[in-house]
């Protein structure tokens, strides 16, 4: 993404988007198209005649992002109520086996969903607990029906009738923490292996398992809240969606059909009206700088770049937000920010990423749907900003990543120290060098460009660097072989967020038929 190079398919421009190059060789295969909610269509009646003054009367001064959606967890108890037989085997394994045993084990689920519920740190609905004998009459109920997911306390009852449900679904099985359960004997065998060697149910298999622990279930939720915050929704893709190097719109074609994620063209012309319109609204402009005082006040901010870049950057992203807030959604992406949106806004864009992300919306340069789902995924699951940037080349188990977007609310709180450059390709506009902090364990992930294969890649943070490159600049260590990491990272751009939510990107990703492989 820094110096001008070559490759084999001839000279890429000096910047990191070579977007437009269609000229790179790449088999997809075959994939059916579906019908989505609207796509360029939808964007073009949106946007077509849509004027600043509308924007400014329809919309608040600075709006904000809506917050993640909650998931919708229904428990459902299974159990069995079993008669006495004479010289016979009358009952299964077990401690409940009588109605008063399983009003007991109600009480004790109900007082531990109030401590998971307390304990999530995610937007989460808990329904009423259904204590069932029959488990086929669940199918009727609109609290499962309306479940993102089931879990179950899987004590003796049909399974089969859970899965018919064809819900995402979590067992949960007492061995220690309770009266043991009879499917800590049979889940595997009876269940999920349908009496044969190998798994059988579709949809579910041994991570739906939890024994007794409880943080077990909670990072599944999360991971499932996550999968729910990043499917079905809308972005806005400034200039067209696109993807690094890779033919025009198959990779977003991958993306509606993996996610079904609704990508509303916002022409560029359109866009310059509005940034036009906003340049004579003297409202919005000392709003503008009003926010880039306040932002600059920050002892931990270093100007080191023309202040008229910062105010033109709040300035946009004003625009950006009103944009969103008129479609109804908390993502945007811009495509040829290396250069087309400079002369429009009179700054770069790199600031206006950072300050959207910090203020809870989802905001990526470069329009590159390779990469953007696994911030989406990323986001939804800890509801923390994520920093896509542009790998270098791993040595000494140190691998340098680097963009000039970066947001500073890292940690979803405190904001990082940050200086405030020039982008670095162009020597023009506002972007952050946020110094991240050291000793901070990082979830990266790399996206393949067919999305089929994403890697998840731990690390911890032990540099931040001034290479001339992308400003915000970090070296993160990680544990797995160079070699091992050199050969198996696909793509190119990668995500990368503080904490560590690998075991989350997992349990998630499977659901949408993307393989992970972590490493280290």
């Amino acid at each position: 993404m820094s110096h001008e190079h070559t490759t084999p398919h001839g000279k890429i421009r000096p910047h990191c988007c070579p977007c437009c190059d269609s000229s790179v060789p790449i088999n997809l295969g075959e994939f059916t198209r579906r019908t989505f909610l609207g796509g360029a269509t939808l964007g073009t009646a949106l946007f077509a005649g849509l004027t600043w003054a509308k924007l400014a009367e329809e919309t608040p001064e600075l709006p904000m992002p809506p917050g993640r959606l909650p998931l919708k967890v229904k428990p459902v108890f299974l159990y069995h109520v079993y008669q006495p037989r004479p010289q016979t085997s009358w009952r299964p394994w077990g401690g409940i086996q009588t109605e008063e045993a399983a009003a007991e084990e109600v009480k004790r689920i109900q007082g531990e969903l109030e401590k998971l519920q307390a304990a999530a740190d995610f937007p989460m609905e808990i329904a009423p607990l259904t204590a069932t004998k029959n488990a086929a009459e669940l199918a009727q109920m609109p609290d499962v029906q309306s479940a993102d997911v089931l879990l179950v306390y899987a004590n003796d009852g049909d399974l089969n009738a859970i899965a018919a449900l064809k819900k995402d679904t979590i067992f949960f099985i007492r061995h220690k923490s309770g009266p043991v359960y009879l499917y800590y004997e049979i889940i595997s065998p009876r269940f999920l292996r349908q009496h044969t060697d190998e798994l059988k149910v579709p949809g579910m298999d041994n991570d739906d398992v939890v024994i007794d622990n409880y943080d077990e279930v909670l990072w599944r939720l999360r991971a499932l809240c996550g999968l729910k915050n990043a499917r079905n929704q809308r972005i806005i893709a400034v200039g067209g969606a696109g993807a690094w190097a890779q033919p025009p719109k198959v990779v977003p074609e991958l993306v509606k059909k993996i996610w079904n994620t609704e990508i509303i063209d916002l022409p560029y012309p359109e866009l310059g009206k509005m940034i036009q319109a906003a340049r004579s609204d003297q409202a919005a402009v000392n709003l503008a700088k009003r926010r880039a005082e306040e932002y600059l006040k920050d002892p931990m901010v270093k100007l080191e770049t023309d202040r008229t870049y910062v105010e033109n950057a709040f300035l946009l992203d004003q625009v950006f937000r009103k944009v969103m807030a008129q479609a109804n959604c908390r993502m945007i992406t811009i495509h040829g920010c290396m250069g087309t949106i400079m002369p429009l806004a009179e700054t770069t864009a790199c600031l206006t990423l950072s300050t959207l992300n910090d203020d809870g919306y989802l905001a990526f340069c470069e329009s590159d749907f390779v990469v953007i789902p696994s911030g989406m995924l990323l986001c939804g699951i800890s509801g923390l900003p994520p920093f896509l940037n542009d790998p270098t080349y791993p040595h000494d188990k140190i691998i340098t990543l680097a963009h000039c977007t970066a947001p500073r609310k890292m940690n979803g709180k405190e904001k990082e120290p940050a200086r405030l450059l020039t982008h670095f390709e162009s020597d023009y506009g506002a972007a952050p060098k946020v110094e991240m902090r050291n000793g901070q364990v990082v979830t990266n992930i790399l996206p393949d460009f067919k999305s089929e294969r994403w890697v998840g890649l731990r690390g911890e943070i032990v540099a931040h660097p001034f290479l001339p490159i992308c400003r915000s600049q970090i070296d993160i260590k990680y544990t797995c072989d160079d070699k091992i990491l050199a050969d198996r990272m696909p793509g190119f751009h990668w995500m990368t967020i503080y904490g560590d939510y690998i075991r989350e990107a997992g349990y998630a990703l499977k659901r949408v038929g993307i393989k992970f492989e972590v490493l280290g």
